[in-house]
């Protein structure tokens, strides 16, 4: 067949359903446990914060669960089905018998792949009545994407960026201003325990750990706020895997038997929501390829961190999740890719990495830098600093490809555009 250089789809062919990876993962996920009596979570001790649907979803054993109409007609709207692209101009400069390509998730307004659980969590919460999400965001992908479908919603949103990330993009702050919401500086002066933080630390550049219980303490107060997060629980990876199953789809289209599938892992939404789809594949030995989580060197939560219980905030509110930690209290340097500096990855990304089913790297800024720069010197686009982990990933296995002449196939998600991000592309 004459060799495709973009795979797309048509809108008939958005998911119709997500993807829940817990019953075909290869041990039964450690559940949950109250961080007061150390005993499994109930759905009562979630229902505070969460809407039912979504305590539904994350504690579900269904392998399939409908996407509604609403959520997928916006899904429609704002960007998806996302394109399959060779990086045919990278591989030439490379010089590599590899192709590579990549899934374009930077395309609608937000600029990532966070709508795509963003709209879900807050159209379940509209449909329960809930008039407020609060919620924490480090680069500002995950505050952009959730003011944003609160916005289609009808919901008031608040926002606790990491203090660093929000002194590094003041872009994001007007962004998601603009569509709505409340942002403030994390730690800060409007809840408890950011005034406690910032007492103790008046220096902190913040943490994801740090807005996260400011975030809770804000939603925890009013009966019609809930709050809302972006990666790490089961709900948020499954609204996610309309990624993988679009791949999938693409895959079998221009005939494609990818060897890598490769993406960048700070919570583990973008990697969990491509690779979850192929779980099953792997397990079954249908597929050869490597699913490679990519993280910084300067948080580096699996490539050397610890797997076991721990808390998802620093405060303590969250329940205690089996994930691969730097524990809660850690503050990660500050670095420009604000989205993969957090303590925990997602436990079901964690299992996975503990069965050898996907694989961890970590990369220095420098080499994520330069991967960024040719990448838009060959492809022409700009990718935000978290995405080009999975860049700089790619660009070494094509390059190893190089060296023993091996014409392996190498997809990564590029997960969003850094358009709001250049100060990582000027050094600063």
């Amino acid at each position: 067949m004459t060799e495709m250089i973009k795979i797309t789809l048509d809108e008939n062919e958005v998911p119709r359903n997500f993807y829940n990876v817990l019953p075909d993962l290869p041990e039964r996920l450690a559940p949950p446990l109250n961080p007061k009596t150390r005993e499994p979570v109930t759905p009562a001790d979630l229902e505070a914060i969460f809407p039912k649907e979504l305590i539904r979803q994350e504690m579900s054993a269904e392998r399939s669960i409908p996407v509604p109409q609403e959520v997928r007609d916006a899904l429609i709207r704002f960007g998806r089905p996302t394109p399959l692209i060779r990086a045919k101009r990278l591989e030439e400069h490379l010089r590599t018998p590899a192709k590579i390509y990549f899934k374009h998730e930077g395309l609608n307004p937000c600029g990532s792949h966070k709508p795509n659980t963003a709209i879900a969590q807050a159209y379940y919460n509209a449909k329960e009545g809930i008039e407020h999400l609060a919620t924490e965001t480090g680069a500002g992908q995950w505050g952009t994407a959730l003011a944003y479908a609160s916005m289609l919603f009808g919901l008031k949103c608040t926002v606790f960026m990491v203090r660093n990330s929000f002194e590094q993009k003041p872009g994001r702050k007007i962004m998601i201003e603009s569509y709505g919401a409340t942002i403030h500086a994390s730690p800060s002066p409007v809840t408890a325990y950011g005034r406690k933080i910032r007492n103790e630390m008046p220096d902190t550049p913040g943490s994801l750990g740090i807005a996260i219980s400011e975030a809770i303490e804000v939603a925890a107060s009013d009966k019609k706020t809930n709050y809302a997060l972006g990666s790490v629980l089961n709900h948020v990876l499954l609204h996610q895997t309309v990624i993988g199953q679009e791949l999938k789809l693409q895959f079998a289209k221009a005939e494609i038997e990818p060897d890598f599938l490769i993406g960048c892992i700070g919570g583990g939404s973008n990697f969990g929501g491509m690779v979850f789809p192929f779980v099953r594949d792997k397990i079954g030995g249908r597929t050869r390829a490597r699913f490679i989580g990519v993280e910084p060197e300067s948080c580096p939560t699996v490539t050397k961190g610890e797997y076991r219980y721990d808390s998802g905030d620093t405060a303590g509110m969250t329940p205690l999740l089996k994930m691969h930690t730097l524990g809660s209290g850690h503050i990660p340097p500050a670095i420009h890719a604000g989205g993969l500096r957090y303590h925990g990855m997602a436990p079901a990304v964690s299992l996975l990495m503990e069965h050898g089913i996907s694989e961890a790297e970590s990369y220095g800024q420098d080499e994520v830098l330069e991967a960024a720069r040719l990448f838009a010197r060959t492809e022409g686009i700009i990718a935000a600093p978290e995405s080009s982990h999975a860049i700089a990933s790619a660009i070494r296995h094509a390059n190893e490809c190089r060296k023993s002449n091996e014409a392996r196939t190498i997809v990564f998600n590029l997960s969003g555009h850094g358009l709001l991000d250049l100060s990582f592309y000027a050094g600063g």
